[in-house]
Parts: structure tokens; C-alpha cells; sequence
């Protein structure tokens, strides 16, 4: 009987801590405090914004989490090209397990001019279902939403039942340069026992998701740089190469007129029937304008297949001429930004020396690969089957009643092979975003129902945990 008390207790108390979560939601101050965030123009792109990193470390997020009980340090970044880094320990017992928390507090660049009209890229505002503002997606509300859920599960418990280890950077947008090597220098202090973090979108609004790592992703330009300057395309149109055509038939022998990659090195060898299987009961969804196309890319793959499981080649920007005013002149030079976006299993060091190796063949060898500093993610992915999986799964199953879709590995890219390769953590991802979100464009935005959701279901996750604590520890 007395052991049944104890259950329903903490039963009560798991309720109260989501009722905490909800009043917080419900009387306005995740919206003031989401506000706040976004004030701060964390532009980790703009070389300029260094101060603004350190002040969204030392003014926003720190003294939040001092009030939680973390003990935070901000160091100096060991690359020069990179933000600060905060990390804070809230250490309660050594039999508890230690639960690896990450976010990023920097944003791509604003672009204030291309927002609607009435909307601030750095000014938080609501319009119906949405919180518009840079960094509300990626990645302010989905710290907040975390952070806020600790403070549910310490107000009502008076402790989370687990440690804490605490990681902000203020780089991942720009390839978050030094985090490897802090991470190696850092390594004892920083051993955990799993990352629990949140980053990117759900697959739908309304259904959580669970994802346990990502594609890789490299960035390079490919660069025609024939004569300095440009020359009038009447007097010497068809006696005079344009860099421009030269570049666009280099990039068509990479990928066909479909997009299917035309590297062999570049095409992945262990998407298996198990994965295929975990796929293809995903759904995939159209939004918006952007419009799943079931004939673009790999013919013999389903388009799941073709996000999740299979690299993806893509243009970012292709550039020659002037851009604001073409002028019957033909350039002397042209430039495609591009990306490789890759899977498990795709061998990082050897996509440049392939693309090399393939345009050198094609007889392209006047155009020239520059690869970006900083700009590479490697590929992880870890079992579904994964002991943290069905932690986190039961206890997201427990709060929304919904069953989470759970993904091997997002589409997209983060500093994951940080967590896996050099903390050796399994790491779980819970999204708080959605995939209309406007991520990294104008006029990105939350859904407030999402949030909502998600402040209930990550103080569900870590009261969970902490009733666990020392039993999960021994296993």
C-alpha cells in the first residue's frame, strides 16, 4: 500500500509539473520571454556580432540558469572564427544518470528587407497561430522550451532526479568551428551518460518526433575564373568562353536532369531493407509552395527514401555577371555555392578528391573546388532500437497520447558527430519546430501550439527520468 502512495504521488506532482508549464504558456510569459531571445541579433555569420553572442550568454541565458542551480562558465572559443561557448553542471547525486543538454543562441543573418511588411526579423510578433522573429525556430524557442521545463520539474520536486550537463554555443550556424576541438579538451568534464536535446522540425505539427541524428553536410564553391574582366557579348560572342556555361555543363555531369548523382563515390551502399522498412512509414508532406516532387531525384528510391536514407547534391547560389542589371557583356568569371548533404556511410575525406577526380575526367579541370572553412558535419545514426529510445518514446507517449515518429536520422545537418564521436553519447533529438517553419529564410516562425505541446512533453520527458534516476543509471 505504502508503495502504491508513493506512485500516485508522484503521479500528482508529474501533473503538477505540466500544469506549471501550461500556466507559464497560457498566462504570456513564454511569449515575453521568447521576446527577449529574439531582441538579441545573433548573427554568428556577421563578424560583427561577437558581442552580441557573449551578451546572449552572459545576459539571457546564464542567470536562468544559475537560478536552476548550474554552475556556468562562458570560455572563449579555441577558433578564432568562432562564438563563445557557456557550459554549466547541475550535479545532484553520483548514481543518477547525466543528462547532456545543447543548444545554439546564434541565427543566419536576418534579412531584414525581405520580411513581410509589419514583421521584424529581430522584433517578436504575433499573427494568429504564429511567433514570427529570427532564431524562433532555430534555435531560441527550443532552448527556452527546455530550460522552462527543468524550472516545471524543480518547482514541483525540488530536484530533477538527474544530473545535468549544460552546452550553449553561439557558431552552429557557420559550422560551429571549435566545438570539436573544445568538446576533446573538455572531454571528462563534459561525460554524460545521453544527449537529450532539441533542434530542427517535426514531421508533422501535430504528432512528435524523435530523431537520432543526422546527414552530414559539406559546403563548397565551384569557381570558373577565366579573365578578370568582362567583354561586350556582340563583338565577341562565340569566339570568347563563358565561364558561365562552362559551369553550368560542369555541374550537369554531377548530377542529371533529374538530380540523380552521378559520382559513383558519392552514392550511398547501406540503405537496407530495415531502414527502407523504418522510412517508408514516415510521412512526407507537402507544404506551403514547396511541393514533394515523387520524379526528382533517385528513380529507383520512394522520396523518404530519398531524404533519409540517400545524399543529396544541391546548388545553393550560381552567380556570373551582374546580378542587379545584366549588361550585353560576357563574364569573366562564375560561382556555384554548393552542398553535399550525406548519409552514414558516405567516407567525408573522400567527396572532395571524388568531385575532383569526376571533373578532371569530364575535362573540366578549369574549374576550380573551394571548400569552405568550418562547413562539415559528419553523418550519424543511431538504432531505433536504442534503450534512450524507448525512455524518451514511453514517456512522450505518456503526456501527448500520441505515438512519436521516430527517424534514424534527420534530413538535415548539426554538430552530432560531436556528441557521438568524441563524447560518446547516444543522443536523442525532440523537435519543437515544424517543417513550414521558414527556417534559415524571411519570415521564420513557431507555432504557438507546437510550443505549447512541447513544454508539456519536456517536462513530462525529464520528471520522467528523474522518477527513474538511480535505476536507469544501473542500466
Amino acid at each position: 500500500m505504502e508503495a502504491y502512495k508513493v506512485k500516485l504521488l508522484e503521479l500528482e506532482k508529474r501533473q503538477e509539473a505540466l500544469e506549471f508549464v501550461c500556466a507559464y504558456f497560457n498566462n504570456g510569459k513564454f511569449e515575453s520571454d521568447l521576446k527577449k531571445l529574439v531582441s538579441f541579433k545573433t548573427e554568428s555569420q556577421n563578424p560583427e556580432s561577437k558581442s552580441e553572442l557573449f551578451s546572449y550568454l552572459s545576459e539571457a541565458i546564464l542567470p536562468r540558469l544559475a537560478r536552476l542551480g548550474l554552475k556556468c562558465e562562458i570560455f572563449s572559443n579555441p577558433d578564432p572564427s568562432g562564438g563563445p561557448i557557456l557550459v554549466g553542471e547541475r550535479k545532484e547525486d553520483n548514481s543518477y544518470p547525466t543528462i547532456f543538454i545543447y543548444g545554439h543562441g546564434d541565427v543566419v543573418l536576418g534579412q531584414e528587407e525581405k520580411w513581410q511588411e509589419g514583421l521584424d526579423p529581430f522584433t517578436l510578433k504575433a499573427k494568429g497561430e504564429k511567433l514570427f522573429g529570427r532564431g524562433t525556430a532555430d534555435n531560441k524557442s527550443q532552448h527556452l522550451i527546455n530550460i522552462i521545463a527543468l524550472e516545471a520539474v524543480l518547482a514541483i520536486r525540488k530536484s530533477l532526479g538527474f544530473n545535468v550537463k549544460f552546452v550553449m554555443e553561439t557558431s552552429e550556424e557557420i559550422g560551429s568551428p571549435g566545438l570539436r576541438e573544445f568538446f576533446k579538451d573538455k572531454r571528462a568534464d563534459l561525460a554524460s551518460d545521453v544527449l537529450i536535446a532539441s533542434d530542427g522540425p517535426r514531421l508533422q505539427p501535430g504528432v512528435p518526433t524523435i530523431f537520432m541524428g543526422t546527414r552530414g553536410a559539406i559546403n563548397f564553391d565551384l569557381e570558373v575564373n577565366l579573365r578578370e574582366g568582362d567583354h561586350h557579348s556582340g563583338n565577341w560572342g562565340g569566339v570568347l568562353k563563358d565561364p558561365a556555361i562552362v559551369l553550368a555543363n560542369a555541374i550537369a555531369t554531377i548530377v542529371n536532369k533529374r538530380g540523380e548523382i552521378q559520382i559513383p563515390e558519392w552514392r550511398p551502399t547501406n540503405l537496407t531493407k530495415e531502414l527502407k522498412e523504418i522510412l517508408n512509414n514516415l510521412p512526407l508532406e507537402s507544404i506551403g509552395d514547396a511541393n514533394v516532387d515523387p520524379n526528382w531525384g533517385e528513380k529507383d528510391l520512394t522520396p523518404l527514401e530519398r531524404l533519409y536514407g540517400w545524399n543529396s547534391f544541391s546548388v545553393l547560389s550560381l552567380t556570373s555577371g551582374n546580378q542587379k542589371k545584366a549588361v550585353n557583356a560576357i563574364s569573366g568569371k562564375a560561382k556555384a555555392s554548393c552542398q553535399l548533404r550525406f548519409v552514414v556511410g558516405t567516407k567525408s575525406k573522400e567527396i572532395i578528391p571524388a568531385l575532383r577526380k569526376h571533373l578532371d575526367n569530364h575535362n573540366f579541370k578549369e574549374v576550380k573546388i573551394k571548400l569552405y572553412d568550418n562547413q562539415l558535419f559528419e553523418a550519424t545514426r543511431l538504432s531505433t532500437k536504442h534503450p534512450w529510445v524507448d525512455i524518451v518514446s514511453s514517456s512522450i507517449v505518456k503526456t501527448s497520447n500520441k505515438k512519436p515518429h521516430i527517424v534514424p536520422n534527420l534530413a538535415g545537418s548539426l554538430p552530432n558527430d560531436s556528441f557521438t564521436d568524441i563524447l560518446d553519447l547516444p543522443t536523442i533529438w525532440i523537435p519543437h519546430s515544424y517543417r513550414g517553419c521558414s527556417q534559415h529564410a524571411p519570415n521564420e516562425h513557431v507555432l504557438k501550439s507546437v510550443c505549447f505541446d512541447a513544454l508539456r512533453i519536456m517536462a513530462g520527458v525529464y520528471f520522467d527520468i528523474g522518477e527513474q534516476g538511480k535505476e536507469l543509471k544501473r542500466h
